[in-house]
């Protein structure tokens, strides 16, 4: 799914509402009802609810929303109206007086800090003061009003955008001006914001809603941004061939482990061979090999010439791609080696683990780097390499920037992995959940792309779908041992319900 900064999001309204054509009042309509459809599902008839709406087109959806809620029965409704100056937009002032004319919703002004309500706890309150096309932080009354929901004890529901939050950079946006949201219901997209830590207590839990914006525009305007769903992965899932054998699906090496941290070794190689590899080969030193062979029974295993260390770069001609880091070490003999295997003709990489503290110990190694590895860094990892960022708009604009400088592919996890190419385009990933937050996961996460790499696919594709399937996996899991309970070795023993699960979304779509 292609994202858009805000203000291209305007753009493919007014196309819309041009090209379609519709009424941008309609459009607005369409949205409305969207959302309360949603509100329908998840919120109880008998419940109170209280809308407070602005002068803009955020407070029009607000006003439809409400005239809507009052058509299918919910019959304890108020609207508050934050009256800032007597202009409101035309599709606001429309669905305002459709509202009034249906005659069953209270209506209340407010001007003044005087104005705010009494509330109760057991009051849903829908937020529609300010949308999307808000383009710097609120203060004044729309801030006071919004620190007085914020701390009302309610429950509130955000429409489009929390109120006060900016679709991009949120930097230096004060947290007193920006709605706290249970919910959010975002149109067509979500927006950029809402994929940054920082940003989690304003956004709350988000959902789509679709408003049938043209697909004409959509499909030809330019993005460097992403959001990766099923469809977007199905589509690039190899089909198995009836005649095919393990050497069709590639042979893997993968140089792993060290003294005390052979369980990242064994993540990684089981994760390689259930995600698909025909053969895997792992680089272990000596000593691990009475650890990991007979629990890994799968892999070919390599010895390094140490009993605890990687010190001994194999030859990679053989094999069709190479992981290295979970559990290495940063020895500096181990460095040496890395620096060895940089220098080795090109294969298919991704470096992860104690390979990135290296690059972040021994900075001239990334100008080794092959071009189009992939590296996956978590955000204190990724810091080290790249310098620290304050915000994660920030780290992600430092993401793109070093993918295009290094030429490297960049897997930065999290709750909405982003994965940034060489080009300056960027995917955000749909799939994982915080129980994914344990030792082990990123050991497990290497072994699938390292996987998919000998299987023939391409690195962007690679790094992609890797970390899909790594956090559907990783969903599946969790739906069985709850989140808590959740630890890397049930994400392995998932891989293949997930690639199954997206195998029978290509063959239902």
């Amino acid at each position: 799914m292609k994202l858009f900064e805000t203000n291209q999001v305007r753009e493919i309204d007014e196309y819309t509402i041009r090209n379609e054509p519709i009424a941008s009042a309609d459009l607005m309509e369409r949205a409305a009802m969207g959302c309360v459809n949603w509100i329908e599902k998840n919120i109880a008839r008998g419940t109170s609810v209280a809308l407070f709406v602005g002068p803009g087109n955020n407070g029009g959806d607000g006003w439809a929303i409400a005239r809507l809620l009052a058509e299918r029965d919910y019959s304890s409704i108020q609207v508050f109206h934050l009256q800032i100056s007597h202009i409101i937009s035309p599709d606001s002032e429309i669905n305002r007086n459709r509202l009034i004319i249906q005659a069953k919703v209270p209506v209340y002004e407010i001007r003044s800090i005087a104005d705010f309500p009494q509330t109760d706890q057991n009051i849903v309150i829908i937020d529609a003061l300010f949308g999307s096309g808000l383009s710097r932080p609120l203060d004044g009354l729309p801030a006071a009003l919004v620190n007085f929901i914020n701390h009302s004890g309610c429950r509130v529901l955000s429409i489009d955008i929390p109120s006060g939050l900016l679709g991009e950079d949120n930097s230096g946006n004060p947290e007193q001006g920006i709605i706290r949201a249970s919910v959010t219901l975002t149109f067509q997209f979500p927006k950029r914001s809402f994929f940054y830590a920082e940003n989690e207590k304003y956004v709350g839990r988000w959902h789509i809603i679709p408003i049938g914006l043209h697909p004409e525009i959509m499909a030809g305007k330019q993005t460097d941004l992403y959001y990766t769903a099923f469809e977007d992965i199905s589509d690039k899932l190899i089909k198995r061939k009836r005649f095919s054998h393990k050497g069709t699906y590639g042979h893997a090496l993968l140089i792993a482990g060290s003294y005390g941290m052979m369980g990242a070794a064994i993540l990684a190689a089981r994760a390689c061979i259930r995600s698909g590899v025909g053969l895997l080969t792992t680089h272990i030193p000596r000593e691990g090999y009475s650890i990991i062979q007979g629990v890994v029974p799968e892999s070919i295993f390599s010895i390094d010439n140490s009993n605890l260390l990687f010190t001994t770069c194999p030859s990679t001609d053989k094999f069709s791609a190479v992981g290295v880091g979970p559990g290495i070490g940063v020895d500096p003999k181990t460095e040496l080696s890395l620096e060895s295997l940089f220098n080795f003709p090109f294969k298919p990489m991704v470096i992860d683990a104690d390979a990135l503290n290296l690059l972040a110990l021994y900075p001239h190694l990334l100008n080794l780097l092959p071009e189009q590895s992939i590296i996956t860094p978590h955000p204190g990892e990724f810091d080290r390499l790249a310098g620290k960022s304050d915000t994660g708009f920030k780290r992600n604009q430092l993401q793109i920037e070093f993918s295009k400088k290094f030429k490297v592919i960049i897997v930065l996890k999290g709750a909405c992995t982003s994965i940034s190419l060489p080009d300056g385009s960027c995917y955000f990933n749909s799939t994982g959940n915080p129980g994914m937050a344990t030792a082990g996961c990123g050991d497990v996460l290497t072994g699938i792309i390292l996987s998919l790499l000998a299987q023939g696919y391409s690195n962007n594709d690679a790094a992609i779908m890797g970390t899909f399937i790594h956090g559907l996996a990783g969903d599946l899991a969790a739906d069985k041992t709850g989140q808590h309970a959740l630890i890397a070795s049930d994400i392995i023993d998932f891989i293949g319900t997930a690639i199954k699960k997206i195998e029978n979304y290509e063959t239902s779509a």
